[in-house]
């Protein structure tokens, strides 16, 4: 019988987004979690916990390292792990400076590592069939993204809201997956920022932004990101995408995944395309993204989504931080 090679990886960040990676990575049959930094993972009870990311690679016990941190805690961990020669999967987004990208991709080519942004909306099935079908479309025109999350995420799931923005934390995965769509980039921006609700419970970051984008070929699109939804609001995530071409027009709403679900406590429609446990075994675009991953970096295959894209994405997304703060529209 053939041994299949294996893959050791270690996490860095056991939060919420660790906590998801090490339960996908531990189902899968090539991986094995071998080492976490700062603390266990209930999903690693075997790997050796490391006190930070640098002894983690000092370490020589990962060829692969997971980075959950949080959103601009990215770059430094990318940097030192390429430099260790270790694969690198790392949340979106990539960073949150053009500066740390541009660092984060240097190190990466030059160490000739596999590297990957979990833009994990390219496995979910429906975008994926939109990629399929945007000939039939014809030249994009215009496009609109929402990403709305509920206020229980920067007020409750997250302690770092204030140092992230809806933007960041939201419109980055439809920035990547329009620019996806349209096989173009980004080539200026204006964009608006409101605050007011959550600088009122003591979180100083937007409500809401909406980003204006031109695209090289002419194609406009909006991307609207906010956090303030009531918790009433039957998703914790308000997900829409439609993309309007010269010979057609696509729309993508996620909000109702396949189940509705009324108790006595509310009416919801639980979200299955991402993440869901399908017999007792993770699976869903989240699940498939990662091990899409895992097949690049044991394979030493180029994945799907490269680190200059979401460079890419990162220069959109502060160009706008950029427009919001001077109310001037900005070249990329």
């Amino acid at each position: 019988m053939t041994h299949l090679p294996e893959l050791r990886i270690g996490i860095v960040g056991a939060g919420l987004m660790g906590r998801g990676h090490a339960e996908v990575l531990a189902a899968h049959p090539q991986t094995e979690i071998t080492a976490v930094a700062r603390r266990p993972l209930d999903h690693a009870p075997g790997a050796r916990v490391f006190p930070g990311y640098q002894e983690l690679l000092d370490s020589g016990t990962v060829d692969a390292v997971s980075i959950t941190t949080p959103d601009h805690l990215h770059a430094d961990v990318m940097v030192a792990a390429a430099r260790a020669g270790v694969h690198i999967l790392v949340e979106k987004p990539f960073t949150t400076t053009v500066a740390d990208a541009d660092r984060a991709v240097a190190a990466i080519r030059s160490a000739g590592v596999v590297a990957m942004c979990l833009f994990n909306h390219r496995w979910v099935p429906a975008y994926a069939q939109a990629k399929e079908q945007m000939r039939a479309v014809g030249e994009p025109v215009v496009g609109y993204a929402r990403k709305d999350d509920t206020i229980y995420v920067p007020t409750e799931m997250l302690d770092w809201a204030d140092r992230t923005t809806c933007a960041w934390f939201l419109s980055s995965h439809d920035i990547d997956l329009m620019t996806w769509l349209y096989d173009d980039e980004v080539v200026e921006v204006f964009a608006t920022a409101r605050y007011g609700k959550l600088r009122g419970r003591g979180i100083d970051t937007p409500d809401a932004m909406q980003i204006q984008a031109r695209f090289g070929r002419g194609a406009v699109a909006t991307f609207e990101s906010a956090w303030i939804y009531p918790n009433t609001f039957p998703t914790m995530v308000d997900s829409y995408v439609t993309v309007a071409g010269e010979s057609g027009v696509i729309q993508l709403d996620r909000q109702k995944e396949n189940i509705q679900l009324a108790t006595e406590d509310g009416y919801t429609y639980p979200r299955n395309m991402l993440q869901r446990v399908v017999h007792g075994v993770p699976a869903g675009a989240y699940r498939d993204a990662i091990h899409h991953f895992v097949d690049c970096a044991i394979t030493g295959t180029e994945p799907l989504i490269s680190v200059e894209s979401s460079r890419h994405v990162t220069a959109v997304l502060e160009a706008a931080h950029e427009s919001a703060r001077t109310g001037r529209p900005v070249k990329l």
